[in-house]
C-alpha cells in the first residue's frame, strides 16, 4: 500500500469519526418515535360505537437554548361508528407551556383547568370510525422544573370527557445542559435544577459523551498509527 493510498484511508476514517458525531447529535423536536396513549383511560361512557383514544411520542427533544420544542397530537376514533361533534383539549403544566396548536385556539386563562397554565381547543366536526386526526404542537419547556401535558376528548359543551390522556409528565432523569438538545422520554418525570442555581446539574454529558469521545480517540489513533506505518514502509523503500 503506498502512503498516500494509506494517508487517503486515514482522512476517510476521520471524517466517518466526526459524520457519527453529527448525526447522533439530538435535534429539538425531531425522533418522535412512536405514538403512546400512556397516562390515558376512558372517563365517561361514549356513545354506542364510539371509542376515542389520544396519542403522544414517546420521546421529544427540547433546544437547550431557545427551551422550544414540537410534538404530534393525535385523537382516534377506534370504534365502529363516527363520532359527532367532539373537541379536543391540548393543555401544559408546570414547565411544559403550550405556544401553539395548529388549526385551534387558545383557550382563555380563567377556562383553563386547575393547575395548568396554557391550553388549546380543538373542534372536530366529526371523526369517523376508524379514523385518526393529528394536530402539530408548539411548545417551550422550562428544565429546571417538571413539566406535564394533558389530552381530554370532550363533548363541545366540556361536561362529558370521553378520554383523557394525562396529566402525563415528559422528562428526564438525565438531564443534557452541555448538548444541543435534551432528550425527555413520555412518562417519565424530569429531574429538574437544583434549586437556587441557574444551571443544571452536571450529571449524564459525561456519560454520554464518554463512548463517541472514546470512538473518537480510537479512530484518531489509528489515523496517527497509519500515517507512520506509511512513512516507515517509505524510509525502508528508499534505502
Amino acid at each position: 500500500m503506498s502512503s498516500r493510498h494509506g494517508t487517503a484511508i486515514t482522512g476517510a476514517l476521520v471524517a466517518v469519526g466526526w459524520a457519527t458525531l453529527l448525526v447522533m447529535a439530538p435535534q429539538a423536536g425531531a425522533d418522535e418515535g412512536p405514538g403512546s396513549g400512556k397516562g390515558g383511560k376512558a372517563v365517561d361512557p361514549a356513545p354506542a360505537g364510539v371509542k376515542l383514544t389520544t396519542t403522544l411520542p414517546e420521546r421529544i427533544s427540547v433546544d437547550n437554548s431557545t427551551r422550544k420544542t414540537s410534538l404530534t397530537a393525535t385523537v382516534k376514533n377506534e370504534g365502529t361508528k363516527d363520532s359527532g361533534k367532539i373537541r379536543l383539549w391540548v393543555v401544559g403544566f408546570d414547565g411544559l407551556s403550550i405556544n401553539n396548536v395548529e388549526g385551534c385556539t387558545q383557550i382563555p386563562k380563567e377556562n383553563l383547568p386547575e393547575g395548568s397554565n396554557s391550553g388549546f381547543n380543538c373542534p372536530i366536526d366529526n371523526l369517523a370510525a376508524g379514523a385518526t386526526k393529528s394536530y402539530a404542537v408548539s411548545a417551550t419547556y422550562d428544565l429546571k422544573k417538571q413539566g406535564k401535558i394533558c389530552l381530554p376528548v370532550q363533548t363541545p359543551d366540556g361536561k362529558k370527557t370521553y378520554w383523557q390522556q394525562g396529566p402525563v409528565p415528559f422528562g428526564s432523569s438525565n438531564p443534557s445542559p452541555n448538548a444541543p438538545a435534551t432528550p425527555l422520554l413520555l412518562g417519565t418525570d424530569n429531574k429538574p435544577v437544583t434549586p437556587g442555581t441557574d444551571q443544571l446539574p452536571n450529571t449524564g454529558p459525561t456519560d454520554a459523551l464518554l463512548p463517541l469521545g472514546a470512538a473518537g480517540a480510537a479512530l484518531l489513533a489509528a489515523g496517527a498509527t497509519g500515517l507512520w506505518w506509511s512513512q516507515r514502509r517509505r524510509e525502508t523503500q528508499l534505502r
